[in-house]
């Protein structure tokens, strides 16, 4: 099973999920799973249809935000829109988790719901160093 990392109360990251971890996110009480990883990217990470009809059969609402390298404004502006929405507790996720992460701190930074110092402290307890991301 793979890791899922608690940012904050509402918001958790993890590296590439399995099928069968969609079923143990929504046991956890997450509502939404997003997928920040592009399809093909590696040849063992399952689909991102085989993910949204894991996630669907749990009860989950999937959000796929693909995102190669540094998020574009788009992608951060698409995941804070994912998130303001969801019903509940969310679960990001990508090869590490660290696209993931860094998406939500910018989308964060720049709705000014977070201080840069509050979302390096946050992003250093999931295990995460997003100084970088959040020069500044």
């Amino acid at each position: 099973m793979s890791e899922f990392r608690k940012v904050t109360d509402s918001f958790s990251v993890a590296p590439q999920i399995a099928i069968e971890d969609v079923a143990e996110a929504a046991r956890q009480g997450f509502t939404l799973l997003i997928n920040n990883r592009p399809d093909g990217e590696a040849p063992e990470q399952p689909s991102g249809a085989a993910v949204a009809a894991a996630a669907r059969a749990a009860g989950l609402d999937y959000v796929h935000i693909p995102v190669r390298g540094a998020a574009t404004p788009e992608q951060v502006a698409a995941m804070a829109e994912a998130i303001t929405g969801a019903r509940g507790a969310v679960l990001a996720f990508c090869r590490s988790g660290t696209r993931s992460i860094n998406t939500w701190s910018l989308g964060q930074a720049a709705s000014g719901a977070r201080s840069r110092d509050e979302l390096i402290r946050l992003g250093a307890a999931a295990g995460y160093d997003l100084s970088g991301v959040l020069a500044g």
